[in-house]
């Protein structure tokens, strides 16, 4: 048996498992039972005679053999997944740009983008989804994204240690700031000072894992009060306009933050920054990627100065 024999049903589970990460991942986006999972790749693995994936303990990673199948598999399927649209009379893809976008981003950067290339572009079609920047990484990988708009934090590391590296392009560099109820003290002011964050309630990012103090101010000299956790940052803003806690964001999201929200700069200590990335394998890109990749540069330069100019709009 050689690889020529390998099943499309193999192929399509070994993409869902390089984009997804973990075999229970993988199995829930696609409806299958883990047990299903791990027969396919195993199946996969002995035609091609190599391990493809690399177990580790926080997941799965690509060898360098499951680098050439994803690169063909994805060849292979997109042909496939053509054909049943062309054989049902869906219109066909050209021209389409697959991205995408870690969660705040998609408040006011993507569908600004979107809108400008509806009017430079119309024949241009993007699609895509959100997710956390790990996930959108082994997206860009496992070649299911063309483009993703990543979020970095101090000390700027690579997003992964794979090779070759991710194109990278960094669109902006922003300071975190506080999103502070309106009726709360700290909004009174312009600003602000570090050492007035102790004993404030927070709402944080997430209840688990590494995100477990995103929307707490970083570097904070003391155990931090959660009072929530939310994932979703217009669920977040809310809260705080409701009086139940502080959280940071980027100045961006004043302009799509509900009434009650100050969005403030904190003084007194390091500045907070954070980078806005857009990523992409190294091969050169597609015109349509250029054109996409040309107009996301755009926004967030002018998002830049929007965001400024809500951030200290009065309440």
């Amino acid at each position: 048996m050689d690889f020529t024999d390998v099943s499309l049903t193999a192929l399509r589970v070994f993409r869902a498992v390089a984009e997804q990460g973990t075999f229970t991942a993988a199995a829930a986006s696609l409806g299958y039972t883990q047990s299903a999972v791990s027969r396919q790749i195993a199946a996969i693995e002995r035609v091609a005679g190599a391990e493809l994936l690399e177990r580790r303990r926080d997941g799965v990673r690509l060898t360098a053999a499951g680098r050439v199948v994803m690169r063909r598999a994805g060849v292979v399927l997109a042909e496939i997944e053509a054909t049943a649209r062309e054989l049902s009379g869906l219109p066909g893809q050209a021209g389409t740009v697959r991205l995408g976008w870690f969660p705040s981003a998609g408040a006011v950067l993507l569908p600004r983008t979107l809108a400008a290339l509806r009017h430079t572009d119309p024949g241009l079609r993007v699609v895509g989804r959100e997710g956390s920047t790990p996930a959108l990484v082994r997206a860009l990988r496992a070649g299911s994204l063309d483009l993703a708009l990543l979020a970095s934090a101090p000390p700027f590391r690579p997003p992964d240690t794979e090779s070759p590296p991710l194109a990278l392009q960094t669109l902006a560099e922003r300071a975190l700031c506080l999103a502070v109820p309106a009726t709360h003290p700290l909004a009174r002011g312009d600003f602000v000072d570090v050492a007035d964050l102790r004993g404030q309630r927070w709402i944080a990012g997430s209840s688990s894992g590494e995100d477990r103090l995103m929307g707490v101010w970083p570097g904070l000299d003391e155990r931090p009060e959660i009072a929530h956790t939310a994932r979703d940052w217009l669920a977040k803003l809310h809260l705080v306009a409701a009086g139940c806690g502080l959280t940071t964001a980027p100045a961006t999201l004043a302009a799509a933050a509900p009434p009650g929200v100050r969005f403030l700069p904190v003084r007194g200590g390091p500045q907070e920054v954070r980078r806005v990335l857009l990523a992409r394998l190294p091969h050169p890109p597609t015109e349509q990627v250029t054109r996409v990749a040309a107009a996301l540069r755009a926004t967030a330069l002018d998002t830049d100065s929007a965001g400024a100019q809500a951030r200290d709009r009065p309440e």
